[in-house]
């Protein structure tokens, strides 16, 4: 077995360790040791992520205007998904011969800009024109990585919903707004880390509860208001005094829960039912290191929301998806039945033995090809005999590594690495890499990214968030007529509080917008507030989902010490050592909390 070995980042400079088994792993799929630490490969890979900024621009095939990923700026083709997946073209068409005079990238980069994108990335969509990274949902409107869902909006990363609004990391849920990592649960509001709950509002880490109010914590339990229990006449009463309908006091609730909640232990980990596992947000996982977003996986390492099931194994370095992948190695946003996928982006539905591809399908043994189906031994998307494509990978690979791409900020990319950021047809703070890792532009420009500046809005505002009135009840139709300035793009010229949804008042002015400062509610919205006796929001749907995702730990891990009294077990938490939370290791939160 090799032994340990410590190289430097060629990107960011620090040292990281390559263990025996990560070399197994690089000789099982016959790559070459990275030169680049695991977590500037996972921004490396972040930045071909646009998760959920969607534009106007026209279809380079019908000419007509389609809602796409891509800006219309981009040097770039784009066909409306319905055609893309269609037989009216060919990408083999685009095929070109290998020239040994250039590097491999240099011409994998004139092919990617010559064959047409996909505009969404969605499939069997109904009435959800405003979607991408999306699959079969029905009435959604602003829902970006989902499946299965219907009348919901300003949603993400959500499957087999229904009914649910201003929501993050859903799975079987109905009629739920404002809630956080959480999956079975039915009314539950304003609420994060929930199982199996009905009709909660403002509470933490609740497994199969019903009726409860503020509550952390609990298991099993009705009639509960900041954990103290009610008989079921004086909750009811209790709740129609608190009266959510109003703003300000969804606002007070918000802060009492969030103050409420860090009286409570936090389990180190958010997950269930794991052998062996680091990371954060891991489920019935086996063998899983310094991963997160993770669902039924098993000997992984380095990976990030590979979450759909069947899961993923035998995979390093693997971001976005999963549905029984296998040996996947530097990929992002591709999965279902995959197996040997190396430095590809967007491919799925069934791929086999893929080496730098993109937006391929169905197909395999491909090498640096781009938007092909049902194809097999193509290189630049030229068709070969299978030897003659066995010959020919092996001399590229070795050009590969004779005459490496350089990117503009000298980094060196041979065989092994990603496709360089520059290379991303996307801005980097249109990325989800920058929700985690965040940058001003200036940074990520003096860093080699791309930056997009987004267009002013369309409409102007005809209402401020401050002047809207502060109870429901209060709201008729003439809403739906309104342009609403943004309380935080418009922070200035506002004089009243917002919330965010870990439950703090946001100091106005002081939040990374990336809002288009006004925005409008639709009429299924409207009914929805309506009849859950909810309040408008104040924060465009964009500054809506920055204050919902604060709540989620970074993809960072820290050596921590179990804070219950007495306990010597250590672990490694995604919960930094300066936050005010209590952190208990598994043993002594499930003594406590049951």
């Amino acid at each position: 077995m090799s032994k340990p070995e410590t190289k430097t980042c060629q990107n960011c400079k620090i040292k990281f360790k390559i263990e025996p088994e990560d070399f197994e792993f690089y000789k099982k799929i016959g790559v070459p040791a990275p030169t680049f630490c695991p977590e500037c490969r996972m921004i490396r890979r972040f930045v071909w992520r646009n998760q959920r900024n969607i534009y106007k621009r026209k279809c380079d095939f019908s000419k007509k205007e389609i809602f796409s990923l891509y800006s219309s700026e981009l040097p770039i083709k784009v066909y409306d998904s319905s055609i893309w997946n269609s037989d009216d073209w060919d990408s083999m068409d685009y095929g070109q011969d290998y020239d040994f005079n250039k590097s491999f990238l240099e011409q994998f980069n004139q092919l990617r800009r010559e064959v047409p994108y996909s505009s969404g990335f969605v499939i069997d969509m109904v009435n959800s024109d405003y979607c991408a990274n999306a699959g079969k949902l029905k009435n959604c409107y602003l829902v970006f990585e989902a499946n299965y869902c219907e009348d919901s909006a300003y949603c993400v990363e959500m499957a087999y919903s229904k009914d649910c609004y201003d929501s993050s990391h859903l799975v079987k849920c109905e009629l739920c707004y404002e809630i956080f990592l959480s999956s079975g649960c039915y009314k539950t509001f304003f609420s994060a880390d929930c199982t199996d709950c009905q009709e909660v509002f403002f509470s933490f880490h609740c497994i199969n509860c019903s009726n409860c109010f503020g509550c952390v914590n609990l298991r099993h339990k009705k009639y509960h208001i900041f954990n103290k229990p009610y008989s079921r006449e004086e909750y009811f009463k209790k709740l129609e005094e608190f009266d959510i309908g109003s703003y300000q006091n969804v606002l007070s609730f918000l802060k009492r829960a969030n103050k409420f909640h860090l009286r409570f232990p936090n389990k180190f980990i958010h997950g269930q039912k794991n052998v062996d596992v680091t990371g954060d947000d891991i489920y019935n996982s086996k063998n899983v290191l310094e991963s997160y977003g993770i669902q039924d996986g098993e000997d992984l390492k380095y990976c990030q929301f590979v979450s759909f099931r069947p899961g993923a194994k035998n995979c390093y370095d693997y971001s976005i998806w999963g549905e029984n992948a296998n040996l996947i190695y530097e990929n992002v946003s591709s999965g279902d039945g995959i197996h040997k996928l190396k430095f590809c982006f967007g491919c799925d539905a069934d791929c086999r033995d893929f080496e730098y591809c993109i937006e391929c399908f169905s197909s395999s043994n491909l090498f640096g090809c781009v938007g092909l189906r049902h194809k097999q031994y193509c290189i630049l998307n030229k068709q070969y005999t299978k030897q003659s494509f066995n010959k020919l990978r092996i001399k590229i690979i070795k050009h590969m590594d004779e005459m490496p791409y350089i990117d503009k900020k000298k980094r060196v990319y041979k065989y092994g690495e990603f496709f360089p950021p520059e290379m991303s047809p996307f801005g980097y703070n249109e990325t989800i890499v920058n929700e985690y890792f965040p940058l001003t532009k200036e940074q990520a420009i003096k860093q080699g990214y791309s930056w997009y500046n987004k267009p002013k809005a369309e409409y102007k505002a005809t209402v401020k968030a401050k002047d809207l009135p502060d109870n429901i009840k209060d709201i008729d139709n003439k809403i739906l007529k309104e342009v609403i300035a943004c309380g935080n793009c418009h922070s200035r010229e506002s004089g009243n509080p917002v919330f965010n949804n870990s439950g703090s008042p946001i100091k106005l002015g002081m939040t990374s917008c990336t809002g288009s400062g006004v925005f409008r509610i639709i009429p299924n919205e409207l009914k929805f507030y309506q009849k859950q006796n909810l309040p408008l929001p104040r924060l465009c749907p964009d500054c809506r989902h920055q204050e919902r995702i604060k709540q989620r730990n970074p993809l960072k891990l820290w050596h921590r010490q179990c804070m219950k009294k007495g306990c010597p077990n250590k672990f490694m938490t995604s919960y930094a050592p300066d936050r005010p939370e209590i952190v208990y290791c598994e043993e002594c939160y499930n003594k406590e909390v049951g």
